[in-house]
């Protein structure tokens, strides 16, 4: 196994003491706990912000905390707002689009890898 993978978070993450970073033009996101198995990830969105189209071989499901998200998933589109969510199977194109700056929760499994090593 990877030896980012056998890394994990504290038990306990205070957002106000976590990093945000950067991570595309309007979009901002943060780690709020991991282990080999599992992540957890705050993004924030401001209006106008594109999540590109793109795909990993990890399952994802996401809740909208806050804000509109125009949601593609292998070809299929969706206005979501907060309160909803959506589930992406591995391996399947997807992408968003801000409507109304917000905020969105991520979890993926297993923990994604890259994400691991741009949070250094």
């Amino acid at each position: 196994m990877d030896h980012i993978l056998e890394a994990r978070s504290p038990a306990f993450c205070r957002a106000t003491e976590s990093k945000i970073e950067q991570i595309e033009p309007g979009i901002r996101r943060q780690m709020l706990g991991y282990g080999s198995d599992l992540m957890l990830c705050r993004v924030w969105f401001d209006q106008g912000a594109i999540g590109q189209l793109h795909s990993h071989p990890h399952s994802q499901t996401s809740y909208i905390e806050s804000g509109r998200f125009r949601v593609v998933i292998d070809g299929q589109q969706r206005d979501l707002g907060a309160g909803d969510g959506f589930f992406i199977a591995p391996h399947l194109k997807h992408g968003a689009t801000c409507l109304e700056a917000g905020v969105i929760l991520d979890a993926f499994s297993p923990a994604r890898e890259d994400l691991l090593r741009v949070e250094g």
